[in-house]
């Protein structure tokens, strides 16, 4: 895989840069590049621990080697970037805006939050150690996920000629999550000065009242929660989350 991290996908004017979750990759962002490019020149992100099986896997696993990537990634384009991200991107994005307020535009959060301390990787842990490192039927890896998260990792895994394989080990994914169980955010989301759209789902992983908590304690961030929706609201309500990142970057 190309030792850059950035993916350019359409578009002129304004960088916008689209920030994966966990398990997640550049490529998931499919759906939104396309419309998303009226409103910038739009890059996709692979973050650290996602590059692919075969990639160089950095050091020590830590918010603060994400974000200093993210950082650097978001410099090299030139100009503030409007950082779009979801979950564990959310988080990296937000972190970035408190390091370096002048080099980002805007900010669009998506079901993340900044306090989980206490809670641990749970029955997910052991789950995510049980995956199969490949995948050689796309049925199987739907009927394993579902539909929504299904077609998500499809996209993300890496494609062989063989069939899909995990872009990254399951022990480094619950090594990132286990790390948010033992500290806060709240300090780097008070730090930010750009405008943010908050956008929880109803079937939010989030820790009940925190992402709303987040808009009224924010200097300049708006709030949207989409009910019906689950974890990837981009891709399980596509339409209301168009309509609600749409309004927020035409206004900003």
């Amino acid at each position: 895989m190309a030792s850059d991290p950035i993916t350019y996908r359409g578009g002129r004017g304004r960088p916008l840069l689209l920030v994966h979750g966990l398990m997640g990759r550049g490529s998931t962002w499919s759906r939104q590049t396309e419309w998303l490019t009226d409103f910038g020149a739009v890059h996709t992100y692979d973050a650290p621990w996602h590059r692919g099986r075969d990639a160089a896997r950095p050091g020590r696993i830590s918010t603060e080697a994400f974000v200093a990537e993210l950082r650097d990634a978001a410099a090299g384009l030139g100009e503030p970037v409007t950082l779009v991200g979801h979950s564990m991107g959310a988080l990296h994005s937000w972190c970035v805006a408190a390091q370096a307020p002048g080099l980002v535009r805007a900010l669009v959060l998506e079901d993340m939050a900044p306090d989980f301390v206490g809670q641990t990787t749970g029955v997910w842990e052991p789950w995510v150690h049980a995956l199969p490192v490949e995948y050689t039927d796309s049925e199987a890896l739907i009927a394993e996920f579902g539909p929504i998260a299904g077609r998500y990792f499809l996209e993300a895994f890496d494609r062989t000629e063989t069939g899909w394989r995990l872009h990254g080990y399951p022990g480094d994914w619950v090594q990132i999550a286990a790390e948010w169980g033992t500290r806060d955010y709240w300090a780097q989301w008070r730090a930010v000065s750009a405008p943010a759209l908050l956008l929880e789902a109803g079937f939010t992983v989030a820790p009940p009242g925190q992402m709303r908590k987040m808009a009224e304690i924010g200097s300049a961030a708006s709030y949207v929660k989409i009910p019906a929706a689950g974890h990837l609201i981009h891709d399980d309500a596509p339409e209301a989350y168009r309509s609600a990142v749409s309004d927020f970057l035409r206004a900003t």
